[in-house]
């Protein structure tokens, strides 16, 4: 296995923790942002690829558009505590 396989795989996995780190975290703001990093290595893995446009549509979409729209709806939010 080549080393442009072997980081394809490292990326991979990582994707994988990072989503299921978000499922895993009880604190939204951490699963967000876990779902961020996830997203963000998706889009490093679609560059390695050879796919530079899949990569820049879900670096700016997957991770920073969808991350800012979650991280506006958790602030709009109440937690039980606070009640």
């Amino acid at each position: 296995m080549t080393l442009w396989g072997v980081l394809q795989v490292i990326t991979l996995v990582l994707v994988v923790v990072g989503a299921a780190l978000a499922v895993w975290l009880r604190d939204l703001l951490a699963a967000v942002i876990a779902l961020a990093a996830s997203s963000l290595l998706l889009s490093l893995e679609f560059y390695l690829l050879q796919a530079p446009d899949v990569a820049i549509a879900e670096a700016g979409i997957g991770a920073a558009l969808t991350t800012a729209i979650y991280i506006l709806a958790i602030r709009k939010t109440r937690r039980k505590e606070e009640e």
